[in-house]
């Protein structure tokens, strides 16, 4: 118990600059309150002891804010920002070093027995206002912006972001946990991908435009009229709607990749 304080104590220190003493921690950070009790409530829980680990969860909600079912398991050094609105459910496992602000929820689906809410592995991030829910499990390493919704399985050292939570992976690359500005926008790139591909299509359309009227004018082509259309399975977009996205349009077994060709010169 003291050493998973100990444990706790250090991490705010290494993370939280406004930490000034360890007094101060102990008297003035909720995070560490409610994780402290939530230890006592869980040994009890694990002892098969009725309704009164409830009782202390619920203790240490309207004393913190913060909601931990006495079932949930939770490791050393996981730092509890703030904690206003946290809720961490019956089956949740945490690891060590974990960080998560205000307004996250660990939360689960359905009513199913056994696991039904999120594991997250070593040094993950959660963002303020984030949901993790269901019995998925989010790699070591990996960080979860600000308000996302994540829903499914998250391999290591990778960013969430958006609702759906979208992965961006950075494989390999450890990442500042404190480092919320350098979460990448998603969204916008891609919006920006398809700004750029409808620009290139009218381009090409005006283009085809101009064939078509030198052929019904029976002039010359001084050049080849094929249309150089790109797929839209690239990269950027493909990362964005998920492999398995229903919304993700097949190609035809044998069709081009870049488009039915146009008028050709004769």
């Amino acid at each position: 118990m003291l050493k998973a304080v100990r444990a706790d104590l250090a991490i705010i220190k290494e993370r939280d600059p406004a930490a000034r003493s360890t007094l101060e921690i102990l008297l003035c950070y909720p995070g560490l309150h409610a994780l402290t009790l939530h230890r006592l409530s869980h040994k009890l829980w694990r002892l098969g002891l009725p309704l009164v680990p409830r009782l202390m969860s619920q203790l240490g909600r309207l004393l913190t804010g913060v909601e931990i079912h006495p079932g949930a398991r939770i490791g050393q050094g996981v730092f509890i920002d703030h904690g206003m609105g946290v809720v961490i459910g019956e089956t949740c496992v945490i690891g060590d070093n974990c960080l998560l602000y205000q307004g996250v929820t660990l939360g689960g689906t359905g009513k199913a027995d056994g696991q039904r809410h999120p594991t997250l592995r070593q040094n993950v991030v959660v963002g303020a206002g984030a949901k993790v829910l269901g019995a998925i499990t989010v790699g070591a390493n990996t960080r979860i912006g600000a308000g996302s919704v994540l829903l499914r399985d998250v391999a290591a050292d990778s960013t969430v972001v958006g609702i759906p939570g979208r992965v961006i992976h950075q494989s390999g690359v450890r990442v500042d946990p404190l480092a919320h500005s350098a979460l990448p926008d998603a969204e916008a790139r891609v919006i920006r991908n398809l700004m750029e591909r409808i620009d290139s299509l009218e381009n090409e359309l005006g283009r085809l435009q101009s064939c078509l009227r030198e052929v019904a004018a029976g002039r010359p082509l001084l050049e080849p009229c094929r249309g150089q259309a790109q797929n839209l399975r690239d990269r950027e977009i493909i990362e964005f709607l998920g492999e398995d996205s229903p919304d993700l349009p097949e190609l035809e077994p044998g069709a081009p990749a870049d488009g039915p060709p146009g008028p050709q010169a004769p």
